[in-house]
């Protein structure tokens, strides 16, 4: 299968079978970054909180890619397989974080809700920043399943693909996640 054009369309199966060819194999990882990088960063944004600390993780998530998209054996869609290791990424990078932060003099376990603060563009006032404080006061798994729902619409199927859970445990944990932001911003 010869390389598209750079600006036509190609189907997450197509990207699938170039990566698989060692003659296109850099240009379809080139379009597969291209095509899934933002929300990629996104989803990883909305859990890690800073920009430097994303684009460590997603680059990580691209090296994982990397290495073994060859062997994806196409049982789910694509964009969810990256998903799900994006999520795995980012909770083992938060993992870490924990311990660093729970060995170091600090202690400090709202590590990620104070970060939020801390980025230059932070107002107060304003309420995607309310949100953003709100949804880093869930639980860890609350607050994934509220970011894939609520900003990336994910469908709960696919979510249930993402973390490995059934679609009635999700949407009881959207819906308790959901409560609990609202119950936040009624109080801040």
């Amino acid at each position: 299968m010869p390389m598209p054009e750079p600006n036509e369309m190609v189907s997450d199966r197509e990207l699938v079978l170039l990566f698989r060819n060692e003659a296109t194999r850099a240009g379809a990882f080139t379009r597969l970054v291209r095509q899934y990088q933002q929300r990629l960063y996104w989803h990883i944004r909305r859990m890690v909180v800073t920009h430097e600390d994303t684009d460590d993780v997603l680059q990580n998530v691209f090296i994982k890619v990397w290495r073994n998209l060859e062997g994806f054996r196409e049982e789910s869609a694509l964009y969810t397989w990256l998903y799900r290791i994006a999520t795995n990424e980012t909770l083992s990078w938060m993992e870490a974080r924990k311990r660093f932060a729970s060995t170091s003099m600090s202690g400090n376990e709202d590590y990620f809700a104070e970060r939020i603060p801390a980025q230059r563009d932070f107002d107060p006032t304003q309420i995607e920043w309310k949100l953003q404080q709100a949804i880093a006061t869930l639980p860890e798994k609350q607050r994934i399943v509220f970011n894939l729902r609520y900003y990336d619409e994910m469908p709960y199927d696919d979510m249930a693909e993402v973390l490995a859970t059934s679609e009635g445990a999700l949407k009881a944990s959207y819906h308790h996640a959901v409560k609990k932001v609202e119950e936040y911003l009624k109080q801040h």
